[in-house]
């Protein structure tokens, strides 16, 4: 299957990458980039990736996000790059988002042959410039096992503020590894980018 798709909607990153709306009409694009991907992204994320994934449940959780977006409790996004008139999908990221405590949590992954292109970077900055200004939410978590360097480099690439270690709270399926906490105020991000 081809993770090639048109989109109708695509919130830029510059000339050569997009965001793109997660949806259930994208489904048979994005389970490709999760089936080349989940093995490699198992080691990161103790609740998802520790199956193969199966098209109907991506579907069926693609059909969720569309709904928690709706709800305005989700911002489900793929990362995509120009692949001559369409997009091609290589990556994630989201916003759960917490409306009655101005919070939200950022999440992200990428397909391994576009890890270090800056592209998660860009993706993350797009979504905290929306959190911190269409959304007016006062903070942004952002999780991830401690032994996750490429993820905590954009968080600390970014201003995030690492908060603390949450001893053994990943529970993978023979292994329990520590998390990392880090934090991103509003103001913080309004002096950074000022």
């Amino acid at each position: 299957m081809s993770t090639v798709i048109d989109a109708r909607f695509t919130w830029s990153l510059g000339d050569d990458a997009a965001l793109i709306l997660r949806t259930a009409a994208i489904a048979e694009a994005h389970f490709a980039l999760v089936e080349a991907n989940y093995q490699r992204l198992a080691r990161w994320f103790p609740d998802a990736f520790q199956e193969p994934p199966v098209l109907e449940v991506t579907r069926a959780n693609l059909k969720e996000a569309g709904q928690a977006w709706q709800e305005g409790d989700l911002l489900p996004l793929s990362i995509a790059v120009k692949s001559e008139d369409r997009w091609r999908l290589v990556g994630w990221a989201q916003l759960e988002i917490d409306l009655r405590t101005r919070s939200a949590e950022v999440g992200y992954w990428l397909d391994a042959g576009f890890v270090g292109r800056g592209l998660a970077t860009r993706a993350v900055t797009a979504l905290l410039d929306h959190a911190f200004g269409t959304l007016e939410l006062l903070r942004v978590g952002l999780r991830t096992t401690v032994d996750n360097t490429p993820s905590r480099s954009v968080a600390e690439r970014l201003g995030f503020t690492q908060e603390g270690i949450l001893r053994e709270a990943a529970a993978f399926p023979h292994e329990r590894r520590d998390l990392v906490v880090y934090g991103l105020l509003a103001r913080e991000w309004r002096q950074a980018t000022t």
